[in-house]
């Protein structure tokens, strides 16, 4: 087991000197931050913007004002377009996991050796997982800085609810990347097939309503957008959570059989 953890950690310590070695890996790291902070500042505004009229139209009509929740408000508009976003960042992220070990050839050595597949594959997940956490983190901080402004202030535990599914979604995104990426050595092909299959568990549950019976069930159940709005909303269910834990661990298994029977080929 020791020796199993050592090897988890030699791959992600590799893989996350990586990310932060790479030019592209800053790109995506700007662009996410920037589009992030006009994405909030417009929500914002937006949001202000609509109590302070439902405040003026309620005055007008003599009618008691209505509350409205501006942090949770903020915070649910604001994770849905993180959601759309990540859709389009970690299909990158993840898309040269495996892929350019097999363009650089490596990827034989890597099957070859006495380093267990399980151990590559975990330890690349949590590489480019760590990675993106790094980015989240600076979004969080200005969010908790504005939230701590409003009047009553958001919980805290709000917050990290809300984030922990974005998080969530995340792992299971990348995850499927790095099976998709272990099936080429094409990192564009890679970002491609990753985000179609992600558009399509994306939007599982309007294909489910369609379908109806059991089976539209089933796939509604699956849907990743269900489950993480679901999360951002505060809706904490046992089920969601595990259902992303089983995206997770079906991604890293898929990638470590597909390297595994590449080593039964060249055995």
């Amino acid at each position: 087991m020791r020796l199993i953890l050592g090897n988890i950690l030699a791959i992600y310590r590799k893989e996350l000197k990586g990310y932060f070695a790479s030019p592209l890996s800053y790109v995506i790291a700007a662009m996410f931050w920037l589009l992030a902070g006009l994405f909030f500042t417009f929500i914002l505004q937006g949001v202000v913007q609509q109590a302070a009229s439902q405040d003026l139209q309620g005055q007008q009509m003599g009618m008691p004002p209505q509350p409205l929740d501006v942090p949770s408000a903020i915070l649910r508009y604001f994770l849905g377009v993180m959601g759309s976003l990540a859709q389009v960042i970690l299909p990158i992220l993840s898309m040269g996991l495996y892929a350019e070990e097999r363009k650089r050839g490596t990827l034989e050595l890597l099957a070859t050796s006495p380093v267990t597949n399980w151990a590559v594959a975990t330890g690349k997940w949590l590489g480019v997982f760590t990675f993106f956490v790094t980015l989240v983190l600076p979004v969080m901080a200005y969010q908790a800085i504005a939230y701590s402004t409003a009047n009553p202030p958001m919980s805290p535990w709000i917050m990290l609810a809300g984030h922990g599914g974005l998080l969530l979604l995340a792992g299971a995104i990348l995850s499927l990347g790095l099976f998709i990426s272990a099936l080429t050595d094409s990192s564009i092909l890679a970002a491609i097939l990753t985000f179609g299959l992600i558009l399509v568990l994306w939007i599982m549950e309007a294909i489910g309503q369609n379908i109806g019976g059991p089976v539209g069930e089933v796939l509604s159940h699956l849907s990743l957008l269900r489950l993480y709005n679901d999360l951002t909303q505060g809706v904490l269910e046992s089920s969601g959570i595990v259902l992303f834990c089983s995206y997770i661990f079906l991604g890293i298994f898929l990638a470590a059989q597909s390297i595994d029977l590449l080593r039964f080929q060249r055995s």
